[in-house]
């Protein structure tokens, strides 16, 4: 999770907040500005199904992303699709 937050950040306009477990995760989605929720490793399938729950009934409009990992290229990508 540091190594994707780290690349993340060095975008100047975006800035990664990590959550290390499902409970974390839904309070950064209810308590912040958020433009996207990008999901690595760490939730196992029910957690992660329950998160996507959580956010498209809470915040409907905020993009999910599931990231399978590979370079920096392909988190770039994932994240510039997402948030258009």
């Amino acid at each position: 999770m540091q190594t994707i937050a780290r690349l993340v950040n060095e975008n100047e306009r975006w800035l990664a907040v990590i959550a290390n477990n499902y409970a974390e995760a839904c309070s950064l989605c209810d308590d912040r500005e958020l433009s996207l929720v990008l999901i690595g490793a760490g939730l196992d399938e029910r957690e992660e199904m329950e998160l996507k729950r959580h956010v498209s009934a809470t915040r409907p409009r905020l993009p999910i992303v599931k990231h399978y990992g590979g370079g920096s290229g392909l988190l770039f990508a994932e994240i510039y699709q997402a948030i258009g």
